[in-house]
């Protein structure tokens, strides 16, 4: 079992579960870096590098609500698999929704997880503290 460093890039339109995702991040002691997009679309410019983002570093795993303005997750994982070059980065969907179509087209879609939003920050803080050991601790990812 090796740690090592990653960039985990979320995408969520809720500044509120951003800042607590953060916090919570910090809290379990997962030592990585939390970069945070708004929407699709700056999810998207962010994993191409294209402004303002043309100085990203490629993220080790992505965190994806589905419902974000703009273009949503449903549609941002649609084309985050069907790029060669990006397709091999996991997808956690992290969302409110408990819809089955929602769960059942995200692993369609090739979302490696699907996780509802926890209501409480203490649960948050274990499920980062568990997405991050696992991430970061037992999967082996390619290097590029």
């Amino acid at each position: 079992m090796t740690t090592r460093s990653m960039t985990i890039l979320m995408a969520d339109d809720d500044a509120d579960d951003r800042l607590l995702a953060q916090d919570a991040l910090r809290k379990s002691r997962v030592v990585n870096e939390l970069v945070c997009v708004e929407d699709g679309e700056q999810l998207l410019a962010y994993l191409r590098r294209e402004a303002p983002y043309e100085n990203a570093t490629r993220p080790g795993l992505i965190l994806l609500d589905l419902n974000m303005p703009k273009k949503d997750g449903r549609e941002a994982l649609e084309e985050i698999k069907a790029d060669p070059a990006l397709r091999r980065i996991p997808i956690v969907v992290l969302t409110t929704s408990k819809a089955e179509e929602d769960l059942l087209k995200s692993y369609d879609l090739g979302a490696a997880s699907f996780i509802t939003k926890p209501v409480t920050f203490d649960a948050l803080v274990e499920l980062m503290k568990t997405l991050g050991r696992y991430w970061i601790e037992f999967v082996e990812l390619p290097s590029s």
